[in-house]
């Protein structure tokens, strides 16, 4: 397999996972945030991604999520689901669901907290791709990892033969051209910012989009990309810009949130919008009234509230 084994390509944010006040997961709830999100027009869903809290959902949860999102959307768009775990044995299992699910591929960090070596790492994913049976995204994320994947490494899993992307979420920007022009030919590489540079290695150099941002600008995030391929730049442009705003009212340049855990921001952000974000799972906390009104600030500044 390589990038051409797939379609992959545009705006596939990594959805939220509702849960209840106490701590519930909300399968209702989780059923009309996927609708809204594909009734605007995105290319794709990530579900159990880092913004879907997966290390806090059982394995039960994990695999009933799968489900209804494959129940209603298989077939529909690009579906990924985040298999991620400690063990490549537990991968594999999340992987086999994710196919009898229609999951169409999966996204896959390195094992978190334990900081493994870079042969350690890829004689992990060489596990998972020798048995997998769906395509694999490689999911560098160094904040949740403490590991930034080198360019060395992700050349050697980008010829593993299930690897077919990487989703480089590194906030090291020369790492991250690197990565793209060197690999770009072999694999997809998402991760594109929704900028002049985004719109740049989109329109000439066949940049294939982003994965993350949780969705909440409706038709905006995905409509970037459109307007690339249409044409219309100074639309992009200007949808470009509304995704900038969120990104830095509410993230660092470590892209970690500024003033709660990013699944908390985002999840407040779809409940003021009247949307399921529901509420997040313990450990990670709901925001205090001054996060509260930092979101309120920012789609007011948008002008999504009064919409």
């Amino acid at each position: 397999m390589d990038r051409n084994s797939v379609d992959w390509r545009g705006y596939i944010p990594a959805l939220t996972t509702p849960f209840t006040a106490d701590g519930a997961f909300d399968i209702e709830a989780t059923r009309q945030l996927h609708r809204w999100v594909y009734d605007n027009g995105v290319h794709g869903f990530i579900i159990m991604g880092t913004q879907g809290e997966w290390f806090s959902m059982s394995t039960e949860e994990k695999h009933a999520l799968m489900h209804v999102a494959g129940d209603q959307f298989a077939g529909k768009l690009t579906l990924i689901a985040g298999c991620s775990a400690y063990t490549a044995t537990e991968v594999l299992q999340n992987i086999e669901v994710a196919r009898a699910a229609g999951m169409d591929g999966v996204l896959l960090t390195a094992p978190p907290y334990i900081m493994p070596t870079e042969e350690e790492i890829y004689r992990f994913f060489e596990e998972v791709s020798d048995n997998s049976a769906l395509p694999i995204c490689v999911y560098n994320w160094p904040p949740g990892t403490h590991v930034d994947l080198s360019l060395p490494l992700l050349t050697r899993l980008a010829d593993l033969d299930k690897v077919v992307a990487i989703k480089n979420s590194t906030p090291n920007l020369r790492h991250f051209m690197d990565v793209f022009f060197t690999l770009k030919d072999k694999v997809r590489v998402f991760g594109i910012p929704m900028n002049e540079l985004g719109i740049t290695l989109t329109q000439h150099h066949n940049a294939d989009g982003t994965m993350g941002a949780g969705a909440v600008l409706g038709p905006d995030q995905p409509g970037f990309f459109n307007a690339i391929w249409e044409g219309d730049i100074q639309r992009a442009r200007q949808l470009g810009q509304r995704d900038s705003t969120i990104m830095k009212d509410w993230f660092t340049p470590g892209l970690t949130g500024r003033f709660g855990s990013a699944q908390s921001i985002f999840k407040e952000a779809l409940n003021q919008l009247g949307q399921p974000g529901g509420h997040p799972r313990r450990p990670i906390l709901p925001l205090d009234d001054s996060g509260v009104e930092k979101v309120r600030a920012t789609l007011d500044k948008l002008g999504l509230l009064a919409s």
